[in-house]
């Protein structure tokens, strides 16, 4: 059964591969497909789907969609979206206009414990793609504060971070039905990774599911054995579509891509749930 990766990164957000990188790692993975699902933003899709159709390779457009719920970032997996409708199209230019000044904000509070950092450089690492918090944490590194992107966020950006400056983000419910109405499939992202390691209250997920979700990503590198036993067999209770992709960002976190997937006939019954 060929096996499609349904969660990957671009340079468009932040990874570190172009989207006709992404898909010719695909091609050298032996992947029989990839979806592209970069942080608030459809730019590398165009690149991605023409990449894929010259090299053989079935593609999903995707996109990783910004949420919140008490407080935390929670993230909605949307699949074959149509780019052109309005209402996302406005939500996707809030969440760019918000996620730039977040950015400016975070390098003005390291400044102001002290930090020599630059909101210029951060921009710079971005590429002109949406900036996010993995691009401040490079800078970081860069300017010699920590040692690894994963002490920046430790200690400093993350939910619970000294310099962390929360983002304009839609409620679960919102973005689901933003979504449906705009003909995607909606698959909540890397449960086991909510406020840190903690895992999405199960009473959400049932929300989410009696709304119209189409599916729940069990197989994460960063889920545990037994967080795929469990979110599997919540999956299989609420009649959700039990997906597995690597959430590759390149050469950031590793290049993973592949690591997990989900197999055709799962991928096909994901599309027709979309928008239904």
């Amino acid at each position: 059964m060929p096996r499609v990766d349904l969660h990957a990164h671009s340079n468009r957000s932040d990874g570190t591969l172009t989207p006709s990188e992404l898909v010719g790692l695909a091609v050298e993975r032996g992947l029989g497909g990839v979806a592209l699902t970069d942080h608030d933003t459809f730019a590398g899709l165009d690149e991605a789907a023409g990449a894929a159709q010259a090299a053989g390779l079935a593609f999903v457009p995707g996109i990783e969609f910004s949420a919140e719920y008490e407080g935390a970032s929670l993230h909605i997996l949307a699949y074959w979206v149509d780019p052109a409708d309005a209402a996302i199209g406005e939500e996707l230019r809030r969440l760019t206009e918000t996620r730039l000044r977040r950015g400016e904000m975070m390098v003005e509070k390291l400044q102001g414990l002290g930090y020599d950092i630059s909101f210029d450089r951060v921009r710079e690492i971005a590429g002109g793609g949406t900036i996010a918090r993995p691009h401040v944490a490079t800078a970081m590194v860069q300017a010699g504060i920590v040692q690894t992107e994963k002490d920046a966020f430790d200690r400093f950006i993350s939910d619970e971070g000294i310099a962390y400056v929360p983002k304009h983000a839609l409620a679960p419910a919102d973005a689901l039905a933003l979504i449906r109405a705009a003909g995607g499939a909606c698959v909540l992202a890397h449960p086991g990774m909510w406020k840190g390691q903690g895992s999405v209250p199960e009473s959400l997920i049932e929300e989410m599911s009696a709304g119209g979700m189409a599916g729940l990503e069990v197989d994460h590198p960063d889920h545990d054995e037994a967080q795929r036993a469990r979110y599997r067999a919540l999956a299989e209770r609420l009649g959700l579509v039990p997906t597995g992709a690597s959430d590759c960002h390149g050469e950031r976190y590793g290049f993973r891509l592949g690591c997990e997937t989900t197999d055709s006939e799962v991928v096909d019954e994901l599309r027709r749930r979309a928008g239904a």
